[in-house]
């Protein structure tokens, strides 16, 4: 009976050869491959976000410091190594992808069509500037001024002020550095992710500079296996999870605006 039944397989298969086509080149196999994979670590990150801010966050306010001892040194050390592994897959992926087939078009036809003289890694690396330099001086603002992050409210003003102008410069920049001869070779594409990807490169920084090495003294002390924890590193890590967590959401905005059939900052 099994033989009888998978004798006409390869007929059936054949049904979708006009549907599926393998990559038409070893260009296309890359970009699908790197897509994918900025993909499938994306959600693992953002997942763990949201789990963290909409789940853990009250659900931890609920355990007493016995459960806690149980409890968080097994599940949040596990759910942690996913999470900042995640942020590096994604934004390495996406680093990947944006170089090698968005920004490398639009430097190329900067070059050839508007005869230019465009560097694409000048280019990589003066844009990284925006997401480090934010990074660096929101740390500061974390670490070296309790009395901002003591209120939620007067944090988020600063880092929405910080973050608008950070925006801004991302979109004058591109719009400078690919504009030859009066034209601008600037896509959406590269716009789009441009000022998404400063904004995942910023949360991929919170991960690893402030979430996880605070939580990772926190677990510690919580299971007595080091020294015990100064209450201000609690603090400081939720506030650099709950900006990730409001930044992920124009991130992901602007990424799906880079592929999708709305053209927001540029053609």
């Amino acid at each position: 009976m099994l033989i009888e039944s998978t004798v006409h397989l390869p007929v059936s298969l054949a049904m979708f050869q006009d549907l599926i086509h393998q990559p038409g080149s070893a260009d296309a196999t890359m970009r699908i491959i790197f897509r994918w994979l900025h993909f499938v670590a994306g959600i693992l990150w953002i997942g763990l976000l949201y789990f963290f801010n909409l789940v853990n966050v009250p659900f931890q306010k609920g355990l007493d410091a016995d459960t806690k001892k149980k409890v968080n040194p097994d599940l949040l050390g596990r759910t942690l190594w996913y999470f900042r592994w995640g942020a590096v897959i994604t934004v390495l992926a996406g680093l990947t992808y944006f170089a090698m087939f968005t920004l490398k078009g639009d430097v190329a036809n900067a070059d050839t069509i508007g005869g230019g003289t465009v560097n694409l890694w000048y280019v990589l690396l003066a844009w990284l500037t925006y997401p480090i330099v934010l990074f660096a001086v929101e740390f500061l603002i974390i670490k070296k001024v309790p009395a901002i992050i003591k209120d939620g409210r007067v944090y988020a003003v600063v880092m929405i002020i910080l973050v608008l102008i950070v925006s801004w410069g991302v979109l004058k920049f591109f719009n400078a550095m690919l504009t030859v001869n009066g034209e601008s070779w600037a896509s959406n594409k590269t716009l789009s992710i441009g000022v998404g990807g400063a904004y995942g490169i910023v949360m991929m920084l919170n991960v690893w500079g402030i979430i996880w090495p605070n939580n990772k003294r926190i677990i510690a002390a919580t299971a007595g296996t080091g020294p015990a924890a100064p209450p201000e590193l609690a603090r400081q890590a939720f506030i650099a999870s709950r900006t990730n967590a409001w930044m992920s959401l124009p991130l992901l905005l602007f990424m799906g605006t880079a592929h999708g059939d709305w053209v927001i900052f540029g053609k």
